[in-house]
């Protein structure tokens, strides 16, 4: 069963991110359901952590990247080095070449920089030095980024934050949790213990039972429903695309495949529609982002069939 799987995984995350088991599950339905992840929050709240420990449980190979305002396209993509005893040049593949890839602190690096995933999320290759290239199936991005009010970070042009599935915020820990951590102290030895919890294939595997998961006509008309809410609102400067809607569905179907079932419902939309939306929609008054709870009950407005 999946959703004794997803479980197994929400236990041994937990383990070293305490109290945040919502945003773990929403991490994971975003991994499962073949999209991107972002996660957005002060520093040394635990985002670098917890797209550590999610990579390790996925049983996936990792690559890490620290991006920094000097960083260039070829750190990422890779370069071909002239080899002197072999007399030609010898493509040397970056760390996009792996299959999950923690870009941490992608907005620190300039537009140019972040511009070189774009092809990579979008369609799960790189074009280098003319020659395309095919990255590992599966392929994630799990992209950490500070808030924009922090120095020295670049904000996320709309193309690029549109590749990415979900966004999700960690928070604080509450006390209970936070004195958990103080106790336990740093992570970094849990993290280093934990193996994976799936075995190589497994990801595929649930991806393709989640792409299964019915979705009745009802439910599309009320994705076409919200799209066309946020169209034609004046609440908001732009509307979602229909590249967002297929993300609405395909994060419900997942949703639900991770809670034991094989049909999506409304409330699975409801559920994962801030995170897939938020960052896709501004406010048409002062071109800001809305809450959470903001997005929420505009949302509202539209009926549930």
């Amino acid at each position: 069963m999946i959703s004794e799987t997803f479980e197994k995984i929400v236990y041994r995350v937990g383990e070293v991110v305490l109290g945040k088991e919502k945003q773990v599950r929403l991490a994971l339905t975003c991994l499962f359901a073949g999209g991107h992840l972002l996660i957005e929050d002060l520093p040394g709240i635990g985002k670098t952590t917890l797209a550590k420990v999610l990579s390790r449980c996925l049983g996936l190979d990792f690559q890490r990247i620290q991006f920094t305002s000097d960083m260039l396209p070829g750190d990422i993509l890779g370069i071909s080095v002239f080899e002197q005893k072999s007399g030609r040049f010898v493509f040397h593949p970056g760390p996009i070449f792996t299959q999950v890839l923690l870009a941490d602190e992608i907005n620190r690096a300039t537009p140019k920089t972040q511009s070189a995933l774009l092809e990579a999320m979008e369609e799960r290759q790189a074009t280098v030095e003319g020659r395309t290239r095919a990255l590992e199936n599966p392929f994630f991005v799990i992209a950490t980024q500070n808030p924009m009010e922090q120095s020295g970070t670049y904000p996320l042009p709309e193309s690029q934050l549109d590749r990415f599935l979900m966004r999700i915020r960690i928070g604080y820990p509450n006390r209970a949790s936070e004195k958990d951590l103080l106790k336990q102290g740093e992570t970094r030895t849990k993290l280093d213990r934990m193996t994976a919890c799936l075995a190589p294939g497994d990801v595929l595997r649930i991806q393709e039972k989640i792409d299964r998961v019915h979705q009745s006509d009802a439910l599309l008309e009320y994705v076409q429903d919200l799209l066309d809410f946020t169209r034609n609102s004046s609440n908001f400067m732009v509307g979602l695309s229909p590249r967002a809607g297929l993300a609405l569905l395909r994060a419900a179907r997942s949703w639900a495949a991770l809670n034991g079932r094989d049909h999506a419902l409304p409330e699975d939309l409801q559920m994962v529609m801030p995170y897939v939306a938020g960052h896709r929609l501004r406010s048409a008054d002062t071109y800001s982002e809305f809450s959470r709870n903001q997005l929420a009950e505009l949302l509202k407005k539209v009926p549930i069939p």
